[in-house]
């Protein structure tokens, strides 16, 4: 090829190669894998359809008629000087010297609910043939998506693996240098020459000076091929041959549903996530239903609702393994107290004793 047709970049244009992904056509068609991607997108296939939640059914469960036991007047003022004590501009004298006057203790549960989720992905893979086993049709039908036998992790915690789909494999001619195991140099086009990066292809250099480095001729041997005009196939690594396969990829995740069931009484319900409460109810197993004959009704509305949600938003894309559900009890007290005679109020809440205390009289104060 003539240099004067290369671009100005030195380089003469690209050889078409094959496609970059095997065209559907070279793809074996296997039972319950059709139009499945091979470019690594992710594509969760539904799962067996199997019994959802009961419309009526429901758990009924023994809980006692628990309610928050208010706070001593020691506890409350411990919590509130502490509370000061971790802001570095109060002062912690209105906790000190202030007088206790009321506590009003609510009843506030937390209703969470868990649900453990697998979803599978299928797609077909390919890597560079070197003598693997090729466990084909011959050796058996291919399960089904669903029916590859997975190990579960352990459960809740979210995880991934990939793995191969019995019977599905086979070697097929590389798709990308059509089977020669090595494709034309993309900087020389096989001519196994390119532009001298000394005079960029001008056969001299200042004024007149002839180029010492392609000796005049304005072209010199291509290092990325070594002056052979083509190279390894990257696709098959050289071997001409690939081999197919179709991989699963499994995910486990834990989807959550947490609701608060409160008493109007000012507290802002997201402090409610560093705490904990007093375990109430709790039940564990593969499918679980609304809760029943709970104190507070309204337990038995959220729970329904969160249960509900959860096959509605995973039942069409994942399997659901296991689900879990609790009720806390958070304790909550509100405290009213009365310092240089006015009156304040703060909330304890959680079994940590935690502090609410927005409108704190010790805020910005000298410490003495």
């Amino acid at each position: 090829m003539d240099p004067q047709q290369w671009s100005a970049h030195g380089n003469p244009p690209m050889a078409t190669l094959g496609p970059s992904a095997p065209p559907a056509s070279m793809l074996d068609k296997v039972a319950g894998y059709e139009s499945i991607p091979t470019g690594g997108e992710e594509r969760y296939l539904p799962p067996p359809v199997y019994p959802g939640p009961s419309a009526v059914g429901g758990q009924s469960q023994p809980v006692q008629q628990w309610s928050i036991i208010p706070i001593n007047e020691d506890t409350a003022r411990q919590a509130l000087i502490k509370y000061a004590s971790d802001h570095v501009t109060y002062s912690s004298r209105p906790a000190e010297e202030m007088v206790l006057k009321e506590f009003k203790p609510y009843n506030m549960y937390r209703y969470r609910l868990e649900s453990f989720t697998e979803s599978r992905s299928p797609e077909w893979k390919s890597e560079p043939y070197q003598n693997q086993i090729i466990d084909n049709y011959g050796f058996g039908l291919p399960p089904p998506p669903w029916e590859v036998a997975v190990d579960v992790p352990i459960m809740f915690e979210k995880n991934k693996k990939k793995v191969k789909v019995p019977h599905t494999a086979s070697v097929k001619g590389c798709h990308k240098c059509m089977a020669m195991g090595k494709v034309p140099c993309d900087k020389c086009l096989q001519t196994g020459r390119v532009k001298c990066w000394i005079c960029s292809g001008k056969g001299f250099r200042l004024g007149d000076e002839r180029c010492n480095h392609c000796m005049g001729s304005g072209i010199q041997s291509c290092k990325n091929c070594s002056g052979l005009g083509c190279q390894k196939c990257n696709e098959c690594q050289g071997q001409g041959q690939l081999f197919f396969y179709i991989q699963l990829t499994v995910k486990w995740e834990s989807n959550k549903f947490e609701h608060i069931v409160e008493q109007q009484c000012g507290f802002p319900t997201e402090r409610f996530s560093k705490v904990t409460g007093l375990k109430l109810f709790h039940d564990q197993q593969i499918q679980v239903y609304p809760i029943m004959d709970f104190p507070d009704s309204r337990i038995q509305q959220v729970s329904k609702q969160g249960i509900q949600e959860h096959w509605t938003q995973f039942g069409k894309t994942s399997r659901i393994i296991q689900q879990r559900h609790t009720v806390e009890l958070i304790p909550v007290t509100e405290v009213h107290f009365q310092w240089k005679r006015k009156d304040h109020s703060y909330f304890v809440y959680g079994t940590e004793n935690k502090v609410h205390a927005p409108e704190y009289p010790g805020k910005n104060c000298t410490i003495i």
